[in-house]
Protein backbone atom coordinates (compact mmCIF):
# COMPACT_ATOMS: atom_id res chain seq x y z
CA UNK A 1 0.00 0.00 0.00
CA UNK A 2 1.25 2.99 -1.14
CA UNK A 3 -0.24 6.33 -1.03
CA UNK A 4 1.41 9.95 -2.35
CA UNK A 5 -0.43 13.39 -1.49
CA UNK A 6 0.04 16.68 -2.72
CA UNK A 7 -1.58 19.28 -0.81
CA UNK A 8 -1.60 22.46 -2.29
CA UNK A 9 -3.32 26.11 -2.20
CA UNK A 10 -2.21 29.30 -0.56
CA UNK A 11 0.21 29.96 1.89
CA UNK A 12 -0.85 30.70 6.06
CA UNK A 13 -3.76 27.72 4.96
CA UNK A 14 -2.35 24.74 7.22
CA UNK A 15 -1.54 22.71 4.30
CA UNK A 16 2.71 22.03 5.69
CA UNK A 17 0.41 20.98 8.50
CA UNK A 18 -1.58 18.88 7.44
CA UNK A 19 1.01 17.11 5.72
CA UNK A 20 2.68 16.64 8.64
CA UNK A 21 0.02 15.41 10.72
CA UNK A 22 -0.45 12.57 7.36
CA UNK A 23 3.32 12.09 7.74
CA UNK A 24 3.28 11.38 11.76
CA UNK A 25 -0.11 9.28 11.48
CA UNK A 26 1.63 6.84 9.00
CA UNK A 27 4.93 6.95 10.77
CA UNK A 28 3.20 5.79 14.12
CA UNK A 29 1.48 2.88 11.98
CA UNK A 30 5.06 2.21 11.10
CA UNK A 31 4.80 2.89 7.96
CA UNK A 32 7.68 4.61 5.31
CA UNK A 33 7.05 8.21 4.82
CA UNK A 34 8.04 11.39 3.42
CA UNK A 35 6.81 14.78 3.94
CA UNK A 36 8.55 17.80 0.90
CA UNK A 37 7.36 20.92 1.54
CA UNK A 38 7.40 24.01 -1.13
CA UNK A 39 6.10 27.20 -0.61
CA UNK A 40 6.76 30.90 -2.13
CA UNK A 41 8.90 33.44 -0.80
CA UNK A 42 5.67 35.15 0.20
CA UNK A 43 4.81 32.32 2.59
CA UNK A 44 1.58 33.34 4.31
CA UNK A 45 -0.59 34.43 1.12
CA UNK A 46 1.47 32.86 -1.29
CA UNK A 47 1.34 29.73 -3.00
CA UNK A 48 2.76 26.68 -1.00
CA UNK A 49 2.16 22.83 -1.36
CA UNK A 50 3.72 20.04 -0.05
CA UNK A 51 4.40 15.86 -0.81
CA UNK A 52 3.62 13.35 1.36
CA UNK A 53 4.03 9.82 0.78
CA UNK A 54 2.80 6.88 3.45
CA UNK A 55 3.73 3.60 2.06
CA UNK A 56 4.75 0.24 3.03
CA UNK A 57 7.79 -0.09 1.20
CA UNK A 58 10.68 2.43 1.30
CA UNK A 59 10.13 5.54 -0.18
CA UNK A 60 12.89 6.50 -3.07
CA UNK A 61 12.18 9.60 -4.19
CA UNK A 62 10.01 12.37 -1.87
CA UNK A 63 8.97 14.15 -4.91
CA UNK A 64 4.82 13.71 -6.05
CA UNK A 65 4.88 14.21 -9.92
CA UNK A 66 1.43 11.93 -10.18
CA UNK A 67 -0.84 11.83 -6.53
CA UNK A 68 -3.55 9.26 -6.17
CA UNK A 69 -4.84 12.02 -3.38
CA UNK A 70 -4.86 15.68 -4.41
CA UNK A 71 -5.91 18.37 -1.79
CA UNK A 72 -6.81 21.69 -2.75
CA UNK A 73 -7.58 24.68 -1.01
CA UNK A 74 -7.71 27.77 -3.92
CA UNK A 75 -8.29 27.72 -7.82
CA UNK A 76 -4.48 28.11 -9.14
CA UNK A 77 -4.25 25.02 -7.15
CA UNK A 78 -6.49 23.16 -9.26
CA UNK A 79 -6.10 24.74 -12.43
CA UNK A 80 -2.30 23.40 -11.80
CA UNK A 81 -2.43 20.03 -10.43
CA UNK A 82 -5.81 18.77 -11.66
CA UNK A 83 -4.52 16.95 -14.24
CA UNK A 84 -1.37 15.57 -12.77
CA UNK A 85 -3.82 13.34 -10.41
CA UNK A 86 -3.28 9.52 -11.23
CA UNK A 87 -6.00 7.99 -12.97
CA UNK A 88 -8.59 6.72 -10.16
CA UNK A 89 -7.04 9.02 -8.17
CA UNK A 90 -8.97 11.29 -5.55
CA UNK A 91 -9.47 15.20 -5.96
CA UNK A 92 -10.42 16.81 -2.57
CA UNK A 93 -11.89 20.32 -2.90
CA UNK A 94 -12.33 23.05 -0.60
CA UNK A 95 -15.85 24.14 -2.74
CA UNK A 96 -16.31 27.29 -0.31
CA UNK A 97 -12.85 28.80 -2.22
CA UNK A 98 -13.28 26.87 -5.61
CA UNK A 99 -16.87 27.59 -7.80
CA UNK A 100 -15.63 25.48 -10.68
CA UNK A 101 -15.87 21.90 -10.89
CA UNK A 102 -13.15 18.89 -11.76
CA UNK A 103 -13.60 18.84 -15.41
CA UNK A 104 -11.84 14.85 -15.17
CA UNK A 105 -14.22 12.09 -14.96
CA UNK A 106 -11.41 9.15 -14.18
CA UNK A 107 -10.95 10.05 -10.72
CA UNK A 108 -13.34 10.50 -7.80
CA UNK A 109 -14.14 13.77 -6.89
CA UNK A 110 -15.08 15.56 -3.22
CA UNK A 111 -16.12 18.84 -2.61
CA UNK A 112 -15.89 19.53 0.97
CA UNK A 113 -17.09 23.44 1.89
CA UNK A 114 -14.51 23.43 4.42
CA UNK A 115 -13.90 26.84 4.95
CA UNK A 116 -17.47 27.57 5.43
CA UNK A 117 -17.55 24.99 7.86
CA UNK A 118 -14.81 25.59 9.82
CA UNK A 119 -16.13 29.57 10.25
CA UNK A 120 -19.55 27.83 11.31
CA UNK A 121 -18.02 25.30 13.92
CA UNK A 122 -16.28 28.41 15.51
CA UNK A 123 -12.53 26.90 14.04
CA UNK A 124 -11.70 29.23 11.19
CA UNK A 125 -8.45 28.18 10.56
CA UNK A 126 -9.19 24.40 10.60
CA UNK A 127 -10.67 24.21 6.88
CA UNK A 128 -7.62 21.90 5.95
CA UNK A 129 -8.31 19.42 8.81
CA UNK A 130 -11.63 19.44 7.83
CA UNK A 131 -10.45 18.27 4.41
CA UNK A 132 -8.14 15.92 5.55
CA UNK A 133 -10.43 13.85 7.85
CA UNK A 134 -12.29 13.63 4.89
CA UNK A 135 -9.39 12.21 3.31
CA UNK A 136 -9.04 9.67 6.00
CA UNK A 137 -11.96 8.24 5.45
CA UNK A 138 -12.18 7.91 2.01
CA UNK A 139 -9.32 6.11 2.61
CA UNK A 140 -10.01 4.34 5.32
CA UNK A 141 -8.04 5.08 7.28
CA UNK A 142 -9.92 6.72 9.90
CA UNK A 143 -8.63 5.11 13.17
CA UNK A 144 -9.37 7.29 16.32
CA UNK A 145 -6.51 6.37 17.61
CA UNK A 146 -4.34 6.59 15.23
CA UNK A 147 -5.45 10.04 14.54
CA UNK A 148 -5.52 11.57 18.02
CA UNK A 149 -1.66 9.77 18.59
CA UNK A 150 -0.78 12.07 15.44
CA UNK A 151 -2.37 15.34 16.57
CA UNK A 152 -0.51 14.89 20.18
CA UNK A 153 2.96 14.27 17.82
CA UNK A 154 1.97 17.99 15.49
CA UNK A 155 0.19 20.17 18.14
CA UNK A 156 2.81 21.83 19.75
CA UNK A 157 3.11 21.73 23.56
CA UNK A 158 2.68 25.71 23.59
CA UNK A 159 -0.30 25.61 22.34
CA UNK A 160 -2.05 22.79 24.05
CA UNK A 161 -5.86 23.88 22.95
CA UNK A 162 -5.24 23.25 19.59
CA UNK A 163 -5.56 19.34 19.90
CA UNK A 164 -8.94 19.62 20.72
CA UNK A 165 -10.40 21.98 18.03
CA UNK A 166 -7.73 19.93 15.53
CA UNK A 167 -9.35 16.91 16.81
CA UNK A 168 -12.91 18.54 16.07
CA UNK A 169 -11.78 19.94 12.66
CA UNK A 170 -10.70 15.94 11.88
CA UNK A 171 -13.98 14.40 12.88
CA UNK A 172 -15.82 16.91 11.13
CA UNK A 173 -14.47 15.86 7.84
CA UNK A 174 -15.16 12.20 8.63
CA UNK A 175 -18.97 12.97 9.37
CA UNK A 176 -19.13 14.77 6.02
CA UNK A 177 -21.13 13.41 3.34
Amino acid sequence: MTHSFLIAGFGGQGLLFAGKFLVYKGMLEGKEVSWLPSYGPEMRGGTANCSVIVSDDPVGSPIVDHPDVLMVMNLPSLDKYENAVQSGGMIFVDSTLIERKVERTDVKTFYIPATRMAAEGGITTLANMIITGKILKELGEFDEAGVEAALHKVVSAKHPEMYDVNLKALRLGRDYE
